[in-house]
């Protein structure tokens, strides 16, 4: 294969399908990433999959191939081991005589295609896709419910569950049964393959249910007849380290887990329930949080509100929002921005769910007597220039961050609220004086996260005037021209029509004007509308945003940001 010399970058900026500053920023990501190039600016919005796949066709005279519009056969699953396809991100999409057809999301691995070479004994034709549309096949490929089943049908030999009758003789020998091994593995690797963030297995009277949370919402993914129950349960905490004997008191552990060549940790809890341990294990993706401020939602105003605050010499930064609301995605990706080589950077987290480069990252530990409240006094032993409090939860913990925003150092945390001009006020009820909120605090960004349209199944439609009018849209911006998006629902997707989720904020820099309020201990409405009067715009208006940027559904919006109050 000869390669021409021109870049991949070069040959979009001739063809002027990205501009100088797209490439820039996609540069500037694959610094840290390490990723394709073409794979960041098809993941930024930059260009098309066609405008890469003829990119790479002129650079590398692989030819491309649209996996979304071929059926692939089952049984070529059969050919590579689902760990190699997985690893190198390849999948073979057809079979003709001794040629074996694959896509590549790196079609200049020829380590990789000799070694398909190898263990096929085929000729290897390379063609190009998207690194997405590789792992979408991939998934479809090697379904993880399959193996489930298949897994399931191989269990026949062991015998009923009694589960307080199992003792844990019986139940060392179950977890080594290899089709339970295989039933937890394809579990697991079906979750992180569907983008989930959590896995349910939840005992039920007559089966166990095992349900996966994707972009916010749990769906059911299959059901495990109930004489699996203990030996799926303590197979899952013998991988956690957990003891397998206890099955009352709650448990935590951890599992370290390799998926589609990327690595990531599950954080799992137990928890006894009537009917047996129910198990949850968070997913970490844990290069899901190198991320840029411009990828996480932020309006083109609230954006340079940020990157103004996190570049101050000292102050307290608040993120805010409920559970699961990309909180500590936020902050690291703050923290990320305001990472540099002359700055000595602490964090004292519950737990530290990413490791950030260059970045010293310390933990509560609560046998140990180390609360947020103690990590953060010794933090401010060691010379720090930009501290992160994971959370605020007490009054102790707040003071202590308060005087070290006081002294010098920027600090960013997170508070449960509901919007950011609730933080203020959250502060004064745990005790911090109205003088130290008022001098520390410099800015508070609120937030949720929205589900996003699947860019697979989108289509357009003129909306009705009853949404309009529950979303409060201008009449000055209804028309003919007024169009929203919303997904047909497709394989990309599993059929649910959205994709992905997305960050929508308000950003309340604190002015004079809200120092003041502030010091009197007006409540948070004041506090908001002094903000919206100097030009915050609230998390509702920048859903509205993006709702008519086509990036979510109305129904979205209304379900994230329209709750009544009561």
């Amino acid at each position: 294969m000869i390669l021409k010399e021109k870049k991949l970058g070069e040959i979009l900026l001739t063809r002027r399908t990205i501009t100088e500053e797209d490439l820039e920023k996609a540069l500037a990501e694959q610094l840290q990433t390490k990723a394709f190039l073409g794979q960041i600016l098809l993941r930024r919005g930059a260009i098309s999959k066609q405008d890469l796949a003829q990119a790479v066709e002129d650079q590398l005279g692989v030819p491309a191939v649209e996996l979304g519009e071929t059926a692939i056969p089952g049984e070529l699953g059969s050919l590579l081991p689902e760990s190699f396809v997985r690893t190198y991100r390849v999948v073979p999409f057809k079979l003709e005589d001794d040629v074996m057809h694959v896509a590549m999301s790196d079609p200049l691995n020829v380590s990789s295609i000799e070694s398909m070479r190898l263990v096929t004994g085929l000729e290897v034709r390379a063609f190009f896709a998207p690194e997405e549309d590789v792992l979408l096949a991939t998934n479809q490929l090697f379904d993880g419910r399959v193996a489930a089943y298949k897994a399931i049908e191989d269990t026949s030999g062991l015998q009923d569950d009694e589960t307080n009758s199992v003792t844990v003789r019986d139940l060392e020998r179950m977890v080594e049964d290899a089709p339970v091994v295989r039933l937890v593995d394809s579990i697991v690797q079906g979750a992180i393959s569907g983008s989930a963030s959590d896995i349910h297995v939840e005992p039920r009277e007559r089966d166990v249910r095992v349900r996966y949370r994707v972009d916010g919402i749990l769906y059911d993914m299959m059901q495990i007849p109930k004489r699996l129950q203990a030996a799926v349960i303590s197979r899952i905490k013998i991988m956690a380290g957990m003891n397998i004997a206890e099955r009352r008191l709650p448990q935590d552990g951890r599992i370290a887990v390799a998926n589609n060549g990327g690595d990531y940790d599950l954080r799992v809890s137990t928890l006894l329930t009537v009917f047996g341990e129910k198990v949850v294990m968070r997913i970490l993706d844990k290069s899901s949080v190198l991320l840029q401020l411009e990828d996480l939602g932020f309006l083109p105003e609230q954006q340079t509100v940020v990157e103004s605050l996190i570049a101050k010499p000292y102050g307290m930064v608040l993120s805010t929002g409920p559970t699961g609301s990309g909180k500590t995605t936020s902050l690291y990706t703050a923290l990320n921005r305001v990472n540099r080589e002359d700055f000595n950077i602490v964090t004292i987290e519950d737990p530290v769910e990413y490791q950030l480069a260059n970045v010293n990252q310390s933990q509560v530990n609560v046998p140990a007597n180390i609360t947020f409240a103690r990590g953060l006094r010794a933090i401010l032993r060691q010379d720090p220039d930009v501290i992160m409090v994971g959370e605020i939860r007490d009054l102790e913990t707040a003071e202590i961050a308060v005087q070290a925003a006081l002294t010098g150092h920027l600090v960013f945390s997170s508070l449960h609220t509901n919007d950011a001009a609730s933080a203020l006020p959250r502060l004064l009820d745990m005790g911090v004086e109205p003088f130290l909120i008022a001098s520390s605090v410099i800015g508070v960004i609120g937030q949720r996260l929205l589900r996003v349209v699947c860019r697979s199944c989108r289509t357009t439609y003129h909306p009705d005037s009853n949404i309009l009018d529950q979303l409060g849209v201008p009449q000055e911006d209804r028309g003919d021209h007024l169009l929203f998006s919303r997904g047909t629902g497709c394989p990309a997707c599993s059929n649910r029509g959205y994709r992905g989720r997305t960050g929508v904020f308000e950003v309340l820099r604190v002015t004079d004007a809200i120092k003041r309020l502030v010091m009197e201990g007006r409540s948070a409405l004041d506090v908001r509308d002094a903000a919206v009067a100097e030009g915050m715009v609230l998390m509702q208006q920048s859903g509205v945003r993006q709702l008519l940027d086509g990036a979510t559904t109305p129904e979205e919006v209304l379900r994230v940001l329209y709750v009544q109050e009561e």
